[in-house]
């Protein structure tokens, strides 16, 4: 039996809720086989993070060339990139192997609000990493970030945001609504000239943790899978909304936990 295969190049998450922990619980539930490799150690729980490790860029290299020099890898996720050197060791396999679909998560700070990429490495990100992608897959904090500027407090601002985000070089861009306000969760996707706006409840919940991780990692999933990137999009938006609707049927930690990847099977 041949299985899609999606490789995720991200931080660990020692809670498991985010990070290599959460790409691979949603590449299971999308029955995708997932390879990793592993950017930073982080020391964190569902209260917060309390220290970062960064694997040596090197070795990043070594993990990300074991990879694609023997698994037919269909997609790739990026999330924490951690700092200037990994970005740059990542922006380099990325070229010599160019996989055909690379969904980026440009992960900034975490939801517990945890700094997680230092202010000098943004500028690297936009350089070397947007460039390559197939979809950047930024929250409202993020794209405000990545365009220096004030988060978007509109919708006229997330369409103007999301097509300067989508000239830095991106195929295409999903702003995140999560942080937004009001009854729906409103993300907007652009591609081309096209924006198409994908509303969802927004759920009353305080386990949220590891959702752009598992947004991200889902549409990678479905683009390994064979999905066009919109139907991937789509099907990513309706998985994880469901998902953090049965999240507090899980009971783990004592702060922000995990949404539930595996709400299809219970």
């Amino acid at each position: 039996m041949t299985v899609p295969i999606a490789l995720t190049i991200a931080g660990s998450d020692s809670s498991g809720g985010a990070g290599i922990q959460a790409d691979l619980k949603t590449f299971a539930a999308f029955g995708v086989y997932g390879a990793s490799a592993i950017t930073a150690l982080t020391a964190q729980n569902t209260r917060g993070v309390r220290g970062i490790h960064a694997v040596p860029a090197a070795f990043v290299t070594a993990q990300c060339e074991a990879v694609f020099d023997d698994l037919d890898v269909k997609a790739v996720k990026i999330g924490m990139a951690v700092e200037l050197s990994i970005i740059e060791a990542i922006a380099s396999s990325l070229s010599r192997w160019k996989p055909k679909h690379v969904v980026l998560d440009p992960v900034m700070v975490a939801s517990s609000g945890d700094r997680l990429l230092p202010a000098e490495a943004v500028a690297s990100l936009r350089n070397h990493l947007i460039p390559k992608a197939t979809l950047l897959t930024p929250n409202l904090p993020e794209a405000a970030a990545l365009l220096d500027e004030p988060i978007a407090s509109d919708e006229a601002a997330i369409r103007s945001q999301g097509q300067r985000l989508r000239a830095m070089g991106a195929r295409a861009v999903l702003i995140k609504g999560g942080h937004g306000q009001g009854s729906e969760s409103i993300d907007y996707f652009f591609s081309g000239d096209d924006v198409i706006a994908l509303p969802a409840p927004r759920i009353a919940t305080a386990n949220t943790h590891g959702t752009g991780c598992s947004l991200s990692s889902a549409i990678a999933a479905s683009l390994a899978k064979g999905e066009t990137l919109e139907t991937a999009v789509r099907h990513a938006k309706t998985w994880i909304t469901a998902a953090i609707a049965a999240a507090d049927r899980l009971r783990v930690g004592k702060g922000h936990g995990p949404i539930h990847h595996f709400h299809r099977f219970d």
